[in-house]
């Protein structure tokens, strides 16, 4: 054994202790560090021949890593839609790396039948009903994969085609109808072989994000033959919301497949005043949920579920002998892209557990009404103009007056470099704009004083 490697397993203990004691430094700080640290060219060391241990390599991370990391954790980083890590959910992260289980198989622990609860738990929380099953994945881009994948199989199966076996070219082209898709179903039909152009988009409803389903309907209409439907629970803009019920209804005239992106959108249906956004979730055939973002549980952490499991299985099955017969229960490598997997369930069984259903809506809740509050400021401020209303958690805005993409780029820059918050930008309805995602436990109503004020100093100046 390698003389280091033989150190760090006689210290074994000491060395927990001392990178708990860093990362509790690090996280009894987070509420005050800068959200954001704008980079700098690192250069590279070279790569280490002896090594200096694991002591040296927490110094070196101190000393050369930690400084340029940002508080994405804390309570004031609202850029894209960014969760923290409860502290139960922490921990079980800690474990998930200490027991290091592979879930792919069932034959050796129970860690499959750990995921299985906490993916049956989930699925209660967003009212899918027994139809539905699911698997963790690494994050919505992933689940958008994996949903698209078995529509692919799906329309296949209407074709009389086994795309599982000939391939996306023996299916021939495809349509995507969607409103206001996430940058990521693009990217899923690219990796599909379907094609970026297989997407039409369907007019949206005036001022909003929501595709009008009227126009959906005639599109419809139009078509010789089935397709997929991408429909959205909360857009990244504005949060806004397809009617859910309304296009799962047009099922009764139209063959196709409906994919739902709750990403965050999903966690409405927590809270009792905001629930009903998510009507109609439960008709969906696949559904995305990211867990890193409103779960509040590490990276990377993600849901799909799907009513079609025996396509999922046609697609990802990985037949081989040292993997053991599929069975009554497919083993989740037989499910999802990847073979070898986290346990990445066990974070969120931990906050699951730790903290129920009330714990989590209470978290939703909160930033709902921090997100509100933020807005109504800015609605009242002379400096900046609301854009949109703020129907859940992101507040979308932009500076008073004509607005430029690179007055709202320098915005952006000056806002990462005062590190109180963190925003991103976008573009709303073809405006350059700014947004807000409030999606951290951490952040309190003390926050968005904070993060107003720091707007509006960066404004003035």
């Amino acid at each position: 054994m390698h003389p280091r490697l033989a150190e760090d397993l006689d210290s074994l203990p000491d060395l927990l202790d001392a990178a708990s004691k860093l990362a509790a430094g690090a996280l009894a700080g987070v509420g005050e560090r800068a959200a954001a640290v704008p980079p700098v060219a690192a250069v590279p060391a070279p790569l280490p021949g002896g090594g200096v241990g694991a002591r040296g390599a927490l110094e070196e991370f101190s000393r050369r890593w930690e400084p340029g990391f940002a508080a994405s954790a804390g309570p004031r980083y609202l850029g894209f839609v960014t969760g923290g890590a409860t502290p139960a959910a922490l921990a079980g992260d800690w474990l998930t790396s200490a027991h290091d289980q592979n879930p792919a198989s069932g034959m050796d622990s129970s860690a499959q039948d750990l995921e299985r609860e906490t993916v049956g738990w989930l699925a209660e929380l967003f009212g899918l009903g027994a139809e539905f099953s699911g698997a963790f994945v690494t994050g919505a881009t992933m689940s958008t994969v994996t949903g698209l994948a078995i529509a692919r199989e799906w329309l296949g199966e209407r074709a009389g085609v086994p795309v599982s076996e000939d391939g996306a070219a023996a299916l021939g082209p495809v349509t995507v109808l969607s409103g206001a898709p996430h940058s990521s179903v693009l990217k899923a039909l690219s990796f599909l072989g379907m094609g970026r152009s297989a997407l039409r988009k369907v007019p949206l409803l005036p001022g909003r994000e929501a595709v009008d389903v009227g126009k959906l309907a005639e599109v419809l209409e139009t078509l010789d033959g089935p397709a997929i439907v991408v429909a959205n629970a909360g857009t990244v803009n504005t949060v806004d919301f397809d009617d859910l019920r309304a296009i799962a209804g047009l099922k009764r005239r139209h063959d196709f497949w409906l994919h739902v992106d709750a990403a965050f959108g999903g966690f409405a249906a927590l809270a009792p005043d905001h629930a009903a956004l998510t009507a109609g979730l439960d008709q969906a055939d696949s559904v995305v949920v990211d867990l890193h973002k409103w779960l509040n549980v590490p990276y990377d952490s993600a849901v799909q579920f799907t009513r079609r499991r025996d396509l999922q299985l046609r697609v990802f099955s990985n037949n081989a002998a040292y993997l053991g017969e599929i069975g009554e229960t497919p083993d989740f490598l037989h499910l999802t892209p990847e073979n070898s997997r986290r346990l990445r369930a066990l974070p969120a069984w931990f906050s699951l557990t730790a903290y129920g259903r009330d714990g989590h809506r209470e978290i939703v809740e909160r930033c709902v009404s921090l997100a509100r509050d933020l807005g109504a400021r800015i609605d009242a401020s002379p400096r900046w103009q609301l854009l949109a209303p703020v129907r859940l958690n992101v507040v979308c805005f932009a500076p008073a007056g004509d607005v430029t993409q690179d007055r709202v780029d320098a915005l952006v820059r000056a806002i990462a470099e005062d590190g109180t918050t963190f925003l991103t930008p976008t573009v709303y309805d073809g405006r350059p704009a700014l947004r807000a995602a409030f999606s951290n436990w951490r952040t309190t109503p003390a926050d968005v004083e904070r993060v107003f004020a720091a707007l509006d100093r960066v404004a003035a100046g």
